[in-house]
């Protein structure tokens, strides 16, 4: 079996998001998932989706890319609309917060001091 490469971006609320009414919400999580609908179709991304039941509630969202480059999987995280609208900040694995360092910390995935490499297989174990 052939293992393949993808970049992981996190999407995070941020401390003071923007308030939009109903209809704005709603319209901008529309725009939000066609966007990563539209990536996931063209073979960009791999899978992304929604975080549940974790103690890091402004941890948002995962997104796995195949683009061969953390730089620009992030500069398309970037142009998500929710990140336009500032619902979401982009973080990733090379440069985690001090929340998601702390957390990840404690699911034993720091060695070193360092982080595993982002750059992660599918179908196998990280590639450390």
């Amino acid at each position: 079996m052939e293992l393949q490469a993808f970049e992981l971006v996190l999407l995070r609320r941020p401390p003071t998001p923007p308030v939009l009414d109903e209809a704005a919400l709603e319209q901008n999580q529309r725009e939000h998932l066609a966007y990563y609908a539209k990536l996931r179709a063209d073979g960009t991304v791999l899978t992304n989706g929604p975080l549940l039941d974790q103690p890091d509630e402004s941890l948002r969202a995962l997104v796995f890319f195949r683009t061969g480059s953390l730089e620009t999987a992030r500069q398309l995280a970037e142009q998500d609309p929710a990140v336009q609208a500032g619902r979401f900040t982009v973080e990733d694995g090379a440069s985690p917060s001090p929340t998601t360092r702390r957390a990840w910390t404690r699911r034993g995935m720091v060695m070193d001091g360092g982080y595993r490499s982002v750059r992660m297989r599918v179908g196998g174990r990280p590639d450390v």
